[in-house]
């Protein structure tokens, strides 16, 4: 079951946390999340999923940036959230889709217990100008049957910025 918005109200504080937390951006069942002024690229051409690969940090200024197609940017959140009894999930928000930018590639998933900020994976098919504190995603709840352990990896919990990938942990 998802919750609705207006529940998703009435858990905050308590069963989830959304800082900073604005009732405008709340929706019927979801709640939107706003793009933080920093991105991150990959600096090599060829990635390598068995070590660092190496970033560069961009700032969106206020009049914006453009991005370009066939890059891959990550992006995240200007809210910190965190939830130990719902499953978090994300999505792109239908009005940036339509201008053919992709908020959130493969990742829309959360765990139980995930806390922190959401790193967004952001691809657009055309150029397209971009700017800080927009509502790019949306965050909703789903409920969560049965005995569960929530989600304590060191890779990604309790972050603080954007992470590229840290899956060449896997490999070790």
């Amino acid at each position: 079951m998802i919750l609705s918005g207006k529940e998703i109200k009435n858990k905050m504080g308590n069963e989830i946390i959304i800082e900073p937390f604005n009732e405008s951006q709340l929706n019927p069942n979801s709640y939107n999340l706003r793009l933080h002024n920093e991105l991150l690229i990959y600096e090599d051409e060829v990635l390598d999923m068995k070590k660092v690969n190496d970033t560069k940090k961009i700032i969106i200024p206020e009049e914006g940036i453009i991005l370009k197609p066939g890059r891959l940017y990550l992006g995240r959140t200007v809210e910190y959230t965190k939830t130990n009894k719902y499953v978090p999930m994300l999505e792109g928000r239908s009005s940036i889709g339509r201008l053919g930018l992709f908020i959130h590639v493969t990742a829309g998933f959360g765990d139980v217990g995930f806390s922190g900020f959401w790193t967004l994976e952001i691809f657009c098919v055309q150029p397209i100008r971009i700017y800080p504190n927009v509502e790019v995603c949306q965050i909703y709840y789903h409920s969560i049957e049965g005995d569960y352990k929530c989600y304590s990896s060191g890779k990604y919990q309790n972050n603080k910025g954007i992470q590229p990938s840290l899956l060449y942990k896997d490999f070790k």
